[in-house]
């Protein structure tokens, strides 16, 4: 009960002896028991009489001066020359640095004036202030788990679980905190948790997931090898009570460290055959494995080469040019792949009917061939070589007649000419296009005319003896010039056929600071003129430097999703417009949406939780939120809508607390059956997709039902991450094995029922968003009114004084304490008298105020009563004294 919580009756003579200073304590603090998070007043009263000045109130703690703010001090008038001042701490959600001794102080004139000392002591269950945590680990390796807890009364002793079964008792060693737990090893995954045991009870840590993960394969060796394949074989890391199932070879390419080959294998054996290879390259191969619970690390990578090959294709340019008496044959070196080390080239040659020959022409690019005899029609071809055989041979060349009197003649020739005649082609071709390319240039620059900020300026002319220069302003605005510039978007027709009914005048819109900003765009506040009053609107841009069409498209798309809701809880679009560019080229789309003053839902509830000014948000507002969304996405499935991103980032606050689900840039219209399947491969909110999708690309409205569970979850968690610890990269096997989230703390019991039944592994068998909306109504319904955690308690003036006390002198029951509690005498010697001060022409009532160290009168609020300073709340004294032990 704070110091409002009472009705204040002015004391009487106490019987204390007042001090020469005329200040006494006639009430001292009282010791008092409470439980850790609960809100406790300590009180104190004091008397100063005769001509003394009233002094402020001092608290200490454990003999040191508490620098506390919230200390409320009441001073009122008894009689003529004595004056009661009441002084009260109040001490919220109780820590264990809380405990200790209290007393009140004051400054006389000569010394200190102290009252009787109080002792807070703190009782209720432990609570932990290290708990065991994941950890992965190897198998039969030795590690530490530790676990702390604190709690009033005291000792705290700890038990340790594993798997469920204790590993120790309250008396042995290990039971003292803080506890270390130390394990020798594991051979397989194990769940630990500890208990914290006091006079209270129990309570008892998180459960934390000891995984046994295989240890890094070993020993990857080859095997064989062939050009084109690698056999390579390993040994598996120690893997406990978990054996290992997969194996995962990769390979890259040392130059590019790209990784051509990625596979999985069903282990044992641990051999596998690498294929598809190139001959004569060097690969870096390695391996990971993995069992039930994880993954291991790879080996480090190891260089493996396959085996050489034959040359790809035969030479290249092979000529023959002959006379009587030699020919010389010429070519260049394949341009196909030799795989492996050239060794040489074969030539072959004909001559008519007669067989052909073969003859090794080494590494050499040119044969001379001596001729005895005229011959004709000779042909010849070639091959090139390495250590694994003859590559191809190349088409047949029939020597050709030349006028070379000798080789070096037609060597000399050759050098001379460093271009062949298909080079002249080319530089031809280069001249017309460079040329073409500048008359080009010269016709738009004199079609284009000049082109100022406000229109289109023509060629001068001259008229009547005075230079004219004719001039075209630009259009305004218009349907015709929206749909020109929508054009110039290069988005499709379907979609600018659906943007013209939303589109607005950029001159309308008056944009401010930045709100948000991100990767590929930002958010800013603006105002929109709507002709006879301006509106605060939220404008979301896109960057034009970074986008792509595809983007761009994605982009407003989600704005013609929008345009067709129409309902309190689901945002809506109020338009869109186009701006120019600095350089008034490309056109930026901009989306005008409605302003949200508390922003999204997730940093709200992160805010109230854990911000520089924490806000208290009553399980009533919570369920609010929630049914605000469901209200949304019953309205969004009728409208055939999936959202794919439902989450509380993704749910905007308005001015009046009221959810809108927002951000469709994931949503699709289904108009056919009642699923969508994804048809590629996007980053996707993975904690809040339905396993279904997950496992296939397939979402529904009931998909949507799942990702509005978790939602509940994060509202009912003030913003917290869903699955903390549970990596993005495992929630598909950790859903696949029956996990799901767990109930929160403080959620109702109903509640956490509703939101468990969003995660039914059968789609069909989850409520549809219709029946959470109206469950969610009904529990939001059946809750009390939220209270104010400062209550006021009136009474009535009129009643008479005794009828607070009972006949044997005790408190009665609205304090719950009794007249023990303060002393024997204390209420023996109180004298009723009427709350209310008589002065000419003034009747003041006091009351004070619970939400406020000010107070302030009621009525006639003109005193001038020199030394009134607060003022108080109407009621009996023994009321405002019950509140000494409890709030």
């Amino acid at each position: 009960m704070g110091l409002m919580s009472g009705v204040l009756l002015v004391l009487g003579t106490l019987g204390a002896v007042f001090a020469q200073n005329g200040i006494d304590f006639t009430m001292d603090p009282v010791n008092i028991t409470s439980s850790l998070g609960k809100d406790i007043v300590l009180r104190c009263v004091l008397t100063v009489s005769g001509d003394a000045d009233i002094p402020d109130v001092e608290w200490l703690k454990d003999e040191e001066a508490l620098a506390y703010t919230d200390i409320n001090q009441i001073q009122m008038p008894q009689d003529d020359d004595t004056w009661l001042v009441i002084s009260e701490l109040r001490i919220h959600s109780l820590q264990l640095s809380d405990s200790g001794w209290y007393q009140c102080a004051v400054e006389g004139e000569n010394e200190k004036i102290l009252s009787d000392l109080a002792f807070l002591q703190l009782q209720g269950l432990p609570i932990f202030t290290n708990e065991p945590q994941d950890m992965h680990i190897y198998a039969n390796v030795a590690f530490n788990l530790s676990c702390d807890a604190h709690g009033a009364p005291g000792p705290v002793f700890v038990i340790w679980l594993q798997d469920g079964q204790p590993l120790n008792s309250l008396v042995d060693e290990l039971a003292s905190t803080p506890s270390l737990l130390q394990i020798k090893g594991l051979n397989k995954s194990s769940l630990f948790s500890c208990e914290a045991h006091n006079g209270k009870g129990v309570t008892t840590s998180r459960t934390a997931a000891i995984k046994v993960l295989p240890r890094k394969p070993k020993e990857l060796t080859l095997v064989t090898r062939s050009t084109t394949q690698l056999e390579i074989s390993w040994q598996p890391g120690e893997s406990g009570a978990h054996p290992v199932q997969v194996c995962t070879v990769q390979a890259t390419t040392p130059q590019s460290h790209h990784k051509i080959y990625n596979q999985n294998i069903n282990v044992p054996p641990y051999t596998h055959i690498i294929s598809d290879l190139d001959p004569y390259s060097v690969y870096n191969v390695r391996v990971s494995c993995l069992n039930s619970e994880g993954v291991s690390h790879w080996t480090d990578w190891v260089p493996l080469e396959t085996l050489e090959g034959v040359p790809s294709g035969p030479p290249q340019n092979v000529t023959a040019i002959k006379n009587e008496t030699f020919i010389i044959i010429t070519w260049r070196e394949p341009s196909a792949p030799l795989n492996g080390l050239l060794k040489g080239y074969k030539l072959a040659y004909q001559v008519k009917d007669q067989p052909e020959v073969v003859v090794d022409a080494g590494l050499n690019n040119e044969v001379i061939l001596e001729m005895l005899q005229p011959v004709d029609n000779l042909t010849v071809r070639l091959s090139s070589y390495t250590v694994s055989g003859d590559g191809p041979w190349s088409d047949s060349v029939v020597a050709t007649v030349s006028s070379y009197d000798s080789p070096q003649a037609f060597r000399d020739d050759t050098a001379s000419s460093p271009f062949s005649w298909h080079w002249w082609y080319i530089m031809l071709v280069a001249a017309v296009a460079v040329f073409g390319a500048i008359l080009g240039a010269v016709f738009l620059a004199r079609f284009r005319k000049k082109e100022t900020r406000y229109g289109e300026a023509f060629e001068p002319t001259v008229e009547q003896g005075e230079l004219v220069v004719r001039y075209r302003v630009r259009k305004s605005y218009s349907r015709r010039t929206t749909e020109a510039t929508l054009n110039r978007l290069g988005i499709s027709d379907d979609l600018k056929e659906k943007l013209r009914d939303v589109m607005v005048d950029r001159h309308k819109l008056t944009l401010g600071k930045t709100l948000g900003e991100g990767e590929f765009g930002s958010v800013m506040e603006g105002q929109l003129n709507q002709d006879d009053y301006i509106l605060k609107v939220a404008v979301k841009t896109m960057k034009i430097a970074i986008c792509t069409r595809t983007e761009m498209e994605d982009f407003l798309s989600e704005a013609v999703c929008m345009k067709e809701f129409d309902h309190p809880n689901v945002m809506r679009l109020i338009g869109v417009c186009l701006q120019n560019t600095e350089n008034e080229g490309y056109p930026s789309p901009v989306v005008i949406l409605p302003f949200m003053k508390h922003g999204d839902l997730h940093s709200f509830l992160l805010y109230s939780r854990l911000g520089d000014a924490p806000l208290y948000l009553p399980t009533q507002m919570l369920v609010k939120f929630m049914t605000d969304i469901a209200s949304g996405m019953d309205y969004l499935s009728s409208k055939n809508f999936i959202h794919r991103d439902l989450a509380a980032r993704n749910c905007m606050l308005n001015e009046n607390m009221n959810v809108c689900v927002a951000d469709f840039g994931l949503s699709k219209k289904i108009y056919n059956g009642d699923y969508y399947r994804q048809g590629r491969i996007a980053k996707m909110p993975v904690k809040w997709i339905a396993i279904e999708s997950l496992a296939d690309r397939v979402y529904t409205t009931k998909s949507d039902v799942w990702s509005f569970g978790v939602t509940m979850w994060e509202i009912a968690t003030r913003g917290q991450t869903p699955y903390p610890g549970v990596e993005n990269s495992e929630i598909y096997d950790y859903l696949r094995q029956g996990n799901r989230l767990k109930q929160p703390p403080d959620c109702l019991d109903g509640l956490y029922e509703l939101m468990a039944s969003c995660w039914q592994l059968n789609s069909k068998d989850r409520p549809t968003f219709e029946t959470l909306h109206t469950e969610l109504e009904i529990i939001l319904k059946n809750l009390p009114p939220a209270k104010d955690p400062e209550e006021i308690l009136y009474v009535n003036m009129e009643e008479p004084l005794s009828s607070s006390f009972r006949d044997d002198g005790e408190l009665g029951a609205v304090g719950g304490l009794d007249a023990k509690d303060f002393g024997d005498d204390i209420f023996s010697k109180v004298t009723p008298v009427i709350a209310e001060v008589h002065q000419p022409e003034n009747t003041n009532r006091y009351v004070m105020c619970p939400s406020r160290e000010a107070t302030r009168l009621l009525t006639n609020a003109s005193t001038e009563h020199p030394r009134y300073s607060s003022t108080l709340e109407e009621g009996t004294l023994e009321e405002l004294l019950a509140g000494q032990g409890s709030r």
